[in-house]
């Protein structure tokens, strides 16, 4: 089709563009705007106008793909803030202070943590006791490089791990070792105790030792590491703004990269990341940067708390989620692709994977399903009323909990009853059919008081319930649980 306008003539074609032209000048429409062209030879203008936006494009996507990376290594810096962690100690978060700055910790588990740098001093050997407790050793991309404790390879009953990264000699001398590789030289390191007896879990958490391969005839004692009584402990959450790529370039600095991630390392070049030269962006780049991360953000939380995949819903009859993604492999690859959403959506809440985070069996591991919206569809809202009937027997071999989070910081919420969640192991009022009502908002409800969690006016929220040793009925979704609805 072809429109006179005046002495220009408009045209569009089957490709759906906007073309004016005059003479030798020419110009085509788009959602960035009018694109200029002469003889066909984009503008100067235009020139500039495509290189920001194709930078700030590639930013967006690199901030996609590096969440994962920066919330491992926010992680490993909240360690070294918190508690003056070296890799291979242990830190120990066991009070509502420390488990609020984690992403998506509870309030009624202590977590043990502590991160190993394959770049320090080569391999490194983990000293693994026998007893019931889990954990895991994930790489920069929260991979599992191995599972350890009951649901790993020595199954509970101890082991020496020796953890060999990329670049790496093989070692002679692996006798007596359970040999692990990790694809990064950076890695996470979590584990839970499971014993009851709180003495025992101690001594357990105390036998643990890390440590460098090429110390393995002397191995160093270190205690486990607390975090700081007085001043502020760091939020382990991805840091906003240039912060996150400075972190990103930091992170990737020391990492040999893999082949899958070579697009990505090329598209951040021109924004002033590359491995082996200083972060060191000019204002333009800077301003992309700041902009993308800021977009980049919206995106993982809108792909975590809006998310488009079919079967993300727990039951087709509430607003309940899969936490985490029913077909999500941790090793995060599928067939000829890599499940680069699902990673996003629950990265960028969440730290601290595990095979056993995604059992299928029956009575083993933990389940969570989510909940962002309230029976209306609505976000939840901290100055509102909100009721939870959970229904009788929940398919908790253990036991069950509710938990409450943050919407801007992905952390347990802060009120002033330090009680972010309830678990149902505590003394809860139960209804005459056994079913319990679980009471959230920022006002106690008359004669519940043991079943309300204080929510905070002016804050959104979000549910997490989880269930430890989920039985089938949570398996084959024959279990159903209603939404949380407005309270009267």
């Amino acid at each position: 089709m072809l429109l006179e306008l005046g002495d220009v003539a408009a045209s569009t074609g089957g490709d759906g563009r906007i073309v004016q032209s005059s003479g030798s000048e020419s110009t085509v429409v788009t959602r960035i705007g009018t694109l200029g062209f002469e003889l066909g030879m984009p503008t100067e203008a235009t020139a500039r106008k495509l290189y920001d936006e194709l930078d700030f494009q590639r930013a967006v996507q690199a901030y996609l793909w590096g969440l994962t990376a920066v919330g491992v290594a926010q992680h490993i810096e909240g360690l070294i803030h918190d508690t003056g962690a070296q890799s291979g100690d242990i830190a120990l978060y066991d009070d509502y202070r420390s488990k609020s700055v984690g992403l998506a910790y509870n309030n009624n588990t202590p977590y043990l943590t502590g991160y190993i740098d394959l770049t320090l001093a080569g391999p490194v050997v983990i000293d693994y006791p026998a007893g019931p407790s889990a954990g895991a050793v994930i790489d920069l991309w929260e991979r599992p490089v191995a599972d350890v404790g009951l649901p790993g390879a020595d199954r509970g009953q101890g082991a020496r791990y020796l953890l060999i990264g990329p670049g790496q000699d093989a070692l002679e001398d692996t006798e007596g070792y359970r040999v692990i590789h990790s694809r990064t030289l950076k890695n996470g390191f979590f584990l839970r105790t499971l014993d009851p007896d709180r003495t025992k879990a101690k001594a357990l958490r105390e036998s643990v030792h890390i440590y460098p391969y090429s110390q393995r005839d002397n191995p160093p004692h270190r205690d486990v590491l607390l975090p700081k009584e007085d001043g502020d402990l760091l939020n382990q959450g991805q840091p906003r703004g240039l912060a996150f790529w400075e972190l990103l370039s930091k992170t990737l600095a020391a990492e040999p990269g893999e082949d899958r991630d070579r697009f990505f390392m090329a598209m951040l070049k021109p924004l002033g990341i590359e491995a082996g030269k200083a972060f060191a962006p000019d204002e333009r780049q800077k301003s992309i940067l700041m902009e993308a991360a800021h977009v980049g953000e919206a995106m993982a939380k809108t792909l975590a708390f809006r998310p488009r995949v079919d079967g993300i819903r727990y039951r087709a009859d509430s607003h309940w989620e899969n936490a985490i993604a029913p077909w999500f492999t941790v090793d995060q690859d599928e067939g000829n692709s890599t499940q680069f959403d699902e990673r996003n959506a629950l990265y960028y809440v969440a730290y601290g994977m595990s095979n056993g985070a995604v059992s299928k069996i029956a009575g083993v591991g933990q389940a969570y399903v989510a909940a962002y919206r309230d029976a209306l569809g609505m976000p939840f809202d901290g100055s509102q009323s909100y009721v939870l009937r959970v229904p009788a027997d929940p398919p908790a071999k253990l036991f069950w909990s509710v938990s409450l989070y943050d919407l801007d910081t992905r952390c347990i919420i802060q009120n002033e009853t330090n009680m972010p969640d309830l678990v149902s192991l505590q003394d809860l009022e139960q209804n005459s059919d056994g079913s319990v009502d679980i009471y959230m908002g920022p006002h106690s409800p008359a004669e519940h008081e043991k079943n309300w969690i204080q929510t905070v006016p002016g804050h959104g929220w979000y549910a997490y319930f989880r269930l430890y040793g989920p039985t089938q009925e949570y398996f084959d979704r024959s279990w159903a649980i209603p939404d949380i609805e407005t309270a009267g």
